[in-house]
């Protein structure tokens, strides 16, 4: 049995209040960081993005080599990585020790041979060693706090410059790389530094708004740019690939536009006001995309030829996804940890259509339940103990404060909409609470199919219950479990139940008899986190699909309870949620379904499975 993953949505770069993020760029694609996995973005086709997951410890920056065969990536135990861009396996060609702290910036020199790392440590702050072998090519020094930044000249001689929290530039001779001279220019720390593409000019950007330009082959300073200056400190610095002029993104929530020879800006976007909108970094992209990062996650891009606002602009979750309900063949909504809730398109090819944020009040934190009515509106629970609708892309007005802490939501067929908490089972309808239930015991995870309402609790059972629009009334309580019930889902008709534990356990039992259907779905080797039955309105259901926290996704067969399909590492990190996106289709004689995978790393994937049959 064969799957194929067929869409990659991205998360947005992590961000950190007042800490310049560090961006690269190689043609349409832009390369960042966030938790263990570095991302690298289309910009043109948000689901054709990739992601490398090979890094053990949150990582902190990635560049691509000026080839674009190659990406360096560090994290935060000061361990780089150089690995393969253009091949799916994405082989990792060195990987090097190189500071005791964290890798703050990389930079390659213009022959993709040699690296600068640069970052915190106890006996340096740099290092530059050849990516191939890992052979030191020199020293960095001349430092006495953290460097934030790095940049190597593209053209021989070499030439590398740092930027440091001691206020000051270090300006390098190579190869190999040693100390030549120390700028000191700004009055307080310096964020980023960058040489232009020519190799004549270097320009440095600090925490005292202010901009300077320099000789690129001799370090000595040219310039200061005073025109229409910034009000915030400026974060970081992008050069146009002509070295006629650069971009410059600052915390005042503005991002400009420089001409080298004039020593004028050219064009002052606006991107809004309040710490969302700070921009925290930039790059270059391609011959007239200019990208800035805003504090929210979201990438801004520019056209320097038109309009004082974003082009487009990308948005996508920042922290990992906790929640997801499909709500068509082609749509279906992400809620993630800090409360954005997001709306995806699979057939927009557009970045800025695909993927976009829900309009309205959104949770203020953490999405715990997610779950899809007939009708096509959307039910959302939140750690704000919030129970909120989704019509269209937007929020209504209306939320309900739930009784506790809701960790799970299910809708009914009469559009019932049943929340499970910390101490109560509610049942919702028109945005006004029509029933509650206080179980003995402390539920987990609900779900609802036809009349049937099944409550899976950390007494280690399923409580099965049906509902006749005002009552819920306990029918009959499943087998105990090796574990707490983390998983449930019920059918469409409410014939089956499908729970899941704490232990990776797997069981199916008929609802109306409370009998278990043999099944050895025991496969997962940890917590499973989701369940979903593929949607059979018309006929029983052929096929569950579920997701654990060991990364692994399993499609197992109802028809032949052996049959199963493997989806290996669908999410890095673990697997939150899992559903299916429409019915079954038939392709070249074989019945495939599409599924919907999100968790830990903040991504989407959207996989075709080839479906298990008698």
């Amino acid at each position: 049995m064969s799957s194929k993953r067929i869409a990659l949505y991205p998360c947005s770069p992590n961000t950190v209040r007042g800490t310049s993020t560090k961006i690269s760029a190689s043609k349409d694609k832009v390369i960042y960081a966030n938790g263990k996995t570095v991302i690298i973005r289309d910009l043109k086709n948000a689901a054709l993005s990739t992601t490398f997951c090979g890094h053990a410890y949150n990582t902190t920056v990635a560049r691509f080599s000026p080839s674009g065969f190659y990406c360096a990536s560090a994290d935060i135990t000061g361990t780089v990585k150089i690995w393969d861009t253009i091949g799916e396996d994405q082989s990792v060609k060195g990987e090097y020790k190189v500071l005791s702290g964290k890798v703050n910036d990389l930079a390659w020199d213009g022959e993709s041979k040699r690296i600068v790392a640069v970052g915190d440590g106890r006996e340096k702050f740099g290092h530059a060693f050849l990516a191939d072998s890992g052979a030191s090519t020199g020293q960095i020094s001349g430092h006495s706090k953290v460097i934030n930044a790095v940049s190597i000249r593209f053209q021989r001689p070499f030439r590398a410059a740092t930027a440091s929290d001691d206020n000051s530039i270090v300006f390098h001779q190579g190869v190999p790389f040693k100390y030549d001279k120390t700028i000191r220019m700004h009055t307080k720390f310096v964020q980023d530094v960058q040489f232009g593409p020519s190799g004549d000019h270097f320009a440095s950007v600090g925490s005292d708004s202010k901009i300077f330009l320099y000789d690129g082959k001799t370090g000595e300073t040219v310039a200061e740019l005073t025109d229409s200056p910034h009000k915030g400190t400026i974060m970081s610095c992008s050069w146009s690939p002509d070295s006629k002029s650069f971009f410059t993104a600052s915390l005042d929530c503005t991002v400009r536009l420089w001409d080298i020879e004039a020593r004028k800006s050219l064009r002052t976007w606006t991107v809004g006001s309040g710490v969302p909108y700070q921009q925290v970094g930039s790059v270059w992209s391609g011959i007239s995309d200019l990208v800035s990062l805003s504090m929210s996650g979201d990438l801004n891009i520019f056209d320097p030829r038109t309009g004082d606002k974003p082009a487009r602009i990308l948005q996508a979750p920042q922290k990992a996804i906790t929640a997801a309900s499909s709500t068509s063949s082609s749509t279906f909504f992400a809620g993630s940890a800090d409360g954005r809730v997001l709306s995806y398109d699979t057939d927009s090819t557009s970045p800025s259509d695909a993927v976009q944020l829900v309009g309205g009040t959104l949770h203020t934190s953490l999405v715990s339940g997610m779950a899809t009515a007939s009708s096509g509106k959307v039910f959302t629970t939140g750690y704000d103990d919030q129970i909120r609708e989704i019509e269209g892309s937007t929020y209504t007005p209306a939320s309900i404060p739930s009784l506790s802490q809701p960790k799970s939501v299910a809708v009914a067929s009469d559009e019932t909409v049943f929340v499970a908490g910390t101490t109560s089972v509610e049942a919702i309808r028109h945005n006004q609470r029509v029933f509650e239930l206080k179980p003995p015991y402390v539920p987990n995870v609900v779900g609802a199919g036809g009349t049937v309402v099944a409550v899976g609790g950390e007494d280690k059972r399923v409580h099965v219950h049906t509902w006749n629009g005002n009552t819920l009334t306990e029918t009959r309580v499943l087998p105990e479990s090796e574990g707490t019930i983390t998983a449930l889902a019920v059918s469409s008709d409410g014939a089956l139940v499908v729970q899941g534990n704490s232990a990776g356990k797997i069981a199916l039992y008929h609802s109306q008899t409370g009998e278990p259907i043999p099944t050895r779905w025991d496969w997962h080797t940890a917590r499973i986190s989701s369940l979903a039955f593929l949607p059979a309105l018309s006929s029983p259901p052929t096929h569950v699909v579920s997701g654990s926290l060991d990364t692994n996704l399993y499609v197992w067969s109802l028809q032949n309870i052996s049959k199963r399909v493997l989806v290996k590492g669908a999410g890095p990190g673990g697997v939150h949620c899992v559903s299916w996106l429409g019915d079954a289709h038939i392709t070249d004689g074989k019945k495939m379904g599409r599924i919907l995978s999100a968790g830990a790393d903040g991504c989407a994937r959207v996989w075709e499975v080839e479906l298990p049959e008698k």
